[in-house]
């Protein structure tokens, strides 16, 4: 096979499209997202949002900084990502233990929030796995496991 600089421009350009691991990621990411968010439009909450919430719920109060690390999200984008969930009353900052830190935490009408998205998540975690397949999800999510890893190491 011909080396991506042996290649001419649209080859090669083809070539990256389908081998590139960020594009094909994104893609994925993108189409899932769409059935999540679909799902999920009754509820109020985008896919984007309803993973803030869960990690939010899971980190207990903590730090938008906490959040980010497990979301592998840059603070800045998490705090952008924050506001709308603030306006509603879903999340609320307040300051942490020593003051200094601002603590994010769920509010009891974002419990709620989270409580009535729970069944329209399983809808969507179902419809997703009977097209992907039940028995091949695990062993994917191990991969994408690896994948987390190797994009956070390779730089």
């Amino acid at each position: 096979m011909a080396s991506n600089r042996e290649r001419s421009g649209d080859e090669r350009y083809a070539a990256v499209a389908a081998e590139c691991a960020c594009l094909n990621f994104r893609k994925a990411s993108r189409s899932v997202t769409q059935l999540y968010d679909d799902v999920l439009e009754p509820c109020g909450l985008r896919s984007t949002q309803l993973v803030i919430l869960v990690a939010v719920a899971a980190c207990g109060p903590s730090s938008i900084a906490r959040i980010a690390r497990e979301l592998i999200m840059d603070a800045s984008t998490l705090s952008r990502n924050l506001k709308p969930l603030e306006a509603r009353g879903l999340v609320e900052r307040a300051p942490g233990p020593t003051g200094r830190v601002r603590f994010v935490t769920l509010t009891s009408a974002g419990q709620r929030a989270l409580a009535d998205a729970m069944p329209l998540w399983e809808r969507a975690q179902q419809a997703f796995l009977e097209q992907f397949g039940f028995g091949q999800w695990s062993g994917f999510r191990k991969q994408l496991d690896k994948a987390v890893r190797a994009g956070r190491t390779a730089g």
